[in-house]
């Protein structure tokens, strides 16, 4: 293989492993920290509620632990007020909204498209 020929291939594969990392861009991810999450027909009430939220790619529900875990779609962010609002709306308290680790997109079962 002459240099030339190398170089093309070393340049196509950089290529293809810049665009593969595109592709696990992270996600912001909070988890939300609810008062009065008791039965699964309450967590479907504030699901519903927390995936009117523009942005709201994929939602997860701790009914034990009162912990909803919300991932947005990249470069869009959920603010507190807007959190705090689509809780009370679904008749709940949101005590802690923090932002955790993101998540790669794609690689959890259960998005929104």
């Amino acid at each position: 293989m002459n240099f030339n020929t190398f170089t093309r291939h070393m340049a196509a594969a950089l290529c293809l492993v810049l665009a593969a990392s595109g592709a696990l861009a992270a996600s912001p991810t909070y988890r939300l920290h609810v008062d009065g999450l008791s039965c699964p027909f309450c967590a479907y009430g504030l699901e519903k509620k927390l995936g009117a939220i523009k942005g709201v790619q994929r939602i997860e529900t701790n009914i034990k632990d009162g912990a909803v875990i919300v991932t947005m779609q990249e470069g869009l962010a959920l603010d507190e007020a807007t959190a705090k609002q689509a809780v009370k709306e679904a008749g709940f308290s949101l005590r802690k909204l923090e932002q955790v680790q993101s998540a790669p997109q794609g690689a959890a079962a259960g998005e929104r498209k």
